[in-house]
């Protein structure tokens, strides 16, 4: 790796911790103190207006839908989520988020788009575009080596692909 590609990947790591940690400091802080990152963006997977399923909900995770009964039981306690069975199959459960929960959603919300805003205006057009095509492909690249170490049958022929050249070696 050369040295610009070393500062580069040094800067992307910084700029993802750094985001992570500002919204921590930002939430221990705030009105929303008794919320973490990650409850944060179970509300943000739950969103603002119709309710969702809990299956649908796991699955804009990446969790599984015991891992998310966890969460919810949490944030039905702290009153941010509403949970209720559907009205036409009891069998699927409902999740929305109440007045308080919509409220966490839209400051954080508003927290991404004042990070947003702060890069893009002192750019003009063309370098807002090229700027927003190279987050995509980076963003494209990151969601196909998650969904690759996803799929647990690709990831032990990946991992048996990297046994075997390492023998060949």
């Amino acid at each position: 790796m050369n040295s610009a590609e070393q500062d580069f990947a040094g800067g992307l790591l910084r700029i993802f911790d750094n985001v992570l940690l500002t919204e921590e400091k930002a939430l221990s802080k705030g009105y929303f103190a008794d919320l973490s990152i990650a409850e944060l963006h179970t509300l943000e997977a739950i969103g603002p207006y119709e309710a969702r399923a809990m299956s649908e909900t796991a699955s804009r995770l990446g969790i599984t839908t015991g891992t998310l009964t966890v969460a919810i039981d949490r944030l039905v306690r702290k009153g941010y989520v509403e949970r209720n069975r559907d009205t036409k199959d009891r069998r699927v459960v409902r999740i929305n988020l109440t007045r308080r929960g919509k409220l966490a959603y839209r400051m954080h919300s508003k927290f991404h788009t004042l990070l947003v805003r702060r890069i893009m205006e002192p750019l003009d057009p063309q370098k807002q575009e090229m700027l927003a095509e190279m987050v995509m492909n980076i963003d494209q690249f990151i969601s196909e080596q998650y969904r690759k170490y996803s799929d647990e049958a690709n990831l032990k022929t990946t991992l048996d692909d990297s046994r075997r050249s390492m023998e060949d070696v």
